[in-house]
């Protein structure tokens, strides 16, 4: 079993917007998700994030912003005794031809670097091209209904993603995966 996690940022671990998380004070945790970051950590799994911010190439907010957000995000998970790994993030617009924006792979290969295989690792995200840059490198795909979830399994989920557990939160996938 892969001991690997890969979760999306944005919609997933904290509350998203159409109007783009742009500093510290718009970075607000999704409710339990913190707790479920470190309960993973506490439970043996390396948690990491992969994570598009497209604000970057936009020029809403900087890459210095962005380091103060996972700052936060790090320090908040380390209170509940929990760590958690590399962040891993595309600053690209979508018009920047990078292969680092989900749902292209380069992101999930950034994490083969560094962890090594991640065949059969869980990838949660809360968008279809989160799932489909999980499934291009074989991991486990995991809807979770918060953020875009919720819409985007009204639209319906591809074959192509095969079986697609679905979850109302983190926090909710981790009461199912991790017996305290």
């Amino acid at each position: 079993m892969n001991k690997l996690i890969i979760l999306d940022r944005d919609g997933v671990i904290n509350q998203d917007s159409d109007a783009y998380i742009k500093s510290v004070d718009e970075w607000i945790p999704i409710p339990g998700s913190i707790e479920a970051i470190a309960r993973l950590s506490q439970a043996g799994y390396t948690v990491v994030v992969a994570t598009n911010q497209s604000g970057i190439g936009r020029g809403y907010y900087d890459e210095a912003t962005l380091d103060a957000m996972h700052e936060r995000l790090r320090a908040l998970v380390a209170e509940q005794g929990g760590k958690l790994g590399r962040i891993y993030h595309c600053p690209h617009s979508p018009d920047d031809g990078c292969d680092c924006r989900k749902p292209l792979p380069g992101l999930i290969d950034q994490i083969v670097t560094d962890y090594g295989d991640v065949s059969g690792a869980t990838l949660i995200g809360d968008s279809l091209r989160d799932l489909e840059a999980g499934i291009s490198r074989h991991c486990q795909p995991v809807l979770v209904l918060t953020g875009k979830g919720q819409k985007t399994l009204d639209k319906g989920l591809p074959d192509s993603l095969g079986d697609v557990a679905i979850f109302n939160s983190l926090a909710d996938f981790v009461d199912h995966t991790v017996k305290d």
